[in-house]
C-alpha cells in the first residue's frame, strides 16, 4: 500500500468586518492565482475554501481561510510544499497560518508561521515560522 499523507491548516486574518474590501480581495487572487489540482502542484485552488467577496461578512474577529489534501508521501518533496506554500503567504494578508502534515511514518507535524508586528503585508518578507513533531500509534502493517 501506497504511503498517504494529509495536509491540512488555516491562514487567519483579522476579521472582513474590520478590513477594508481590498485586503478581502487581495488575499482571494492569491489563491485564485493557484493552478489547477490537475496541474498536479502541490498547492491548488481546489484544496482552498476560497471565501466570496459577495458573501455576508460571518466571522467574529478572525477571517478563517481553511484547506487541505491528501497526497502520496509528500513529505519527501516536503521542502518544496513549503515553498510554495510561503510563496502564496508572501502575496496574501495575515496574521498567522498553521499546516498539519500527517505522515504513515513519521508522525504528525505542525508547522505555524507568524507575522512581525500586526499582521503581514503582501510583499514583506516578515514571517517567522517554527515546527512541532509529535508521534502517535504504532506502525501499520
Amino acid at each position: 500500500m501506497d504511503q498517504e499523507s494529509i495536509v491540512y491548516g488555516c491562514i487567519k486574518d483579522v476579521s472582513s468586518a474590520m478590513v477594508e474590501s481590498e485586503r478581502i480581495r487581495t488575499n482571494r487572487e492569491a489563491m485564485l492565482s493557484l493552478p489547477h489540482a490537475d496541474e498536479w502542484p502541490f498547492l491548488s485552488q481546489e484544496m482552498f475554501a476560497i471565501p466570496s467577496i459577495d458573501s455576508p461578512f460571518f466571522n467574529y474577529q478572525t477571517e478563517v481561510m481553511h484547506f487541505g489534501a491528501s497526497y502520496k508521501a509528500v513529505e519527501y518533496e516536503w521542502d518544496q510544499w513549503i515553498a510554495q506554500f510561503e510563496s502564496l503567504l508572501s502575496r496574501m494578508y495575515w496574521v498567522s497560518a498553521t499546516v498539519h502534515l500527517e505522515t504513515e511514518l513519521s508522525g504528525t507535524h505542525t508547522f505555524t508561521w507568524e507575522a512581525n508586528g500586526n499582521y503581514h503585508k503582501p510583499g514583506s518578507g516578515d514571517m517567522r515560522v517554527r515546527c512541532e513533531w509529535s508521534h502517535e500509534g504504532s506502525l501499520r502493517i
